[in-house]
């Protein structure tokens, strides 16, 4: 009979293969250390492109009778040695220092791909010069090179009260535009770059001595196809992730530079200005000291919990 009939069994469904980017990312979400560091960065990014509208009074905004003052319902975190409200300026201070953080990445980042891609890849003399360069470079201590640089420009170029023409007006007008942001910039790109560099160049010389690579030459691809096709594509993941490690060392060199007075023009706020700022009074006034400094630690922690867990997240060795 029709109803006695047993059904024939139905084939599993097949699951879905997933991609490297959609199984990294699973991975990454199962991170709570990263999860973490990367909440507190978006808080971080948003306070910072909408200061204008978070933060409770201006960077510059100051009263004499709250000289010192300490926590209050008026300010929540106490005021600077001038009145100013330092949650503003900690909220102001996180353009500076964020900024420095993924400028100095993304010019690392670029400068390095290119360099080190076109090192490991066309091999030969244009390989050791161009690598007899890294080395010179890294012959300077990096945080030594920036100061330099620094003092340099800020010395020559940035002079109060004399007007530079030409190139050296331009540059001037730029940083002043910036806030004396555009030499930090500046002194981080020109060193950063070179550990990115030899990471490139020797993940390059790895991928095109692969037997794809060699089967693309063989059959007439140009040059340019393999590099951007085939090259690129391979060693973009490790580079990132390695940039990514570096950002909280740029944004220490940000703050130091700015302890030591190469930094943001006042009265631009900083993190590293608000210490240099604050350490003086440090022993009677401990808030002063107290909000830059957290403020530093816990953005460190965080890009180092969210870059930790993006290494692991693309990491081939990880199992499903």
């Amino acid at each position: 009979m029709p109803f006695l009939r047993k059904r024939e069994p139905r084939e599993p469904k097949k699951a879905k293969p997933r991609s490297l980017g959609r199984d990294a990312m699973r991975r990454l979400m199962k991170n709570r250390a990263a999860v973490a560091g990367g909440v507190i960065l978006l808080v971080l990014f948003f306070a910072a492109i909408f200061a204008d509208f978070v933060a409770p009074y201006s960077y510059t905004e100051g009263s004499v009778l709250d000289n010192y003052a300490g926590p209050s319902a008026a300010h929540p975190l106490g005021c600077d040695f001038m009145g100013r409200d330092m949650l503003s300026r900690l909220i102001y201070g996180a353009r500076i220092s964020l900024a420095a953080g993924l400028v100095g990445a993304f010019t690392a980042f670029i400068i390095g791909v290119t360099f080190g891609l076109i090192s490991g890849f066309f091999g030969g003399k244009t390989d050791n010069i161009m690598m007899r360069f890294v080395d010179i470079m890294y012959a300077f201590p990096t945080l030594l090179l920036i100061i330099l640089l620094m003092v340099f420009f800020k010395s020559s170029l940035s002079v109060s009260g004399v007007a530079a023409e030409g190139f050296r007006g331009t540059l001037s007008n730029i940083d002043r535009a910036m806030g004396g942001m555009f030499f930090i910039f500046l002194g981080i790109g020109i060193t950063s770059w070179l550990g990115e560099a030899r990471l490139v160049r020797g993940m390059t010389l790895s991928v095109r001595n692969t037997e794809y690579i060699e089967a693309a030459r063989a059959i007439g691809v140009p040059r340019r196809r393999i590099l951007f096709r085939h090259v690129l594509p391979n060693v973009l993941g490790p580079a990132i992730v390695a940039q990514a490690l570096q950002i909280p060392g740029f944004i220490l060199y940000e703050a130091f530079l700015s302890f030591i007075g190469l930094g943001v023009n006042p009265p631009t706020p900083s993190w590293g200005m608000m210490l240099s700022d604050g350490y003086i009074a440090m022993r009677s006034h401990f808030h002063l000291v107290l909000w830059p400094a957290l403020a530093i630690s816990i953005t460190l922690f965080a890009f180092n919990f969210l870059g930790d867990g993006i290494r692991d997240a693309f990491d081939p060795r990880q199992t499903r």
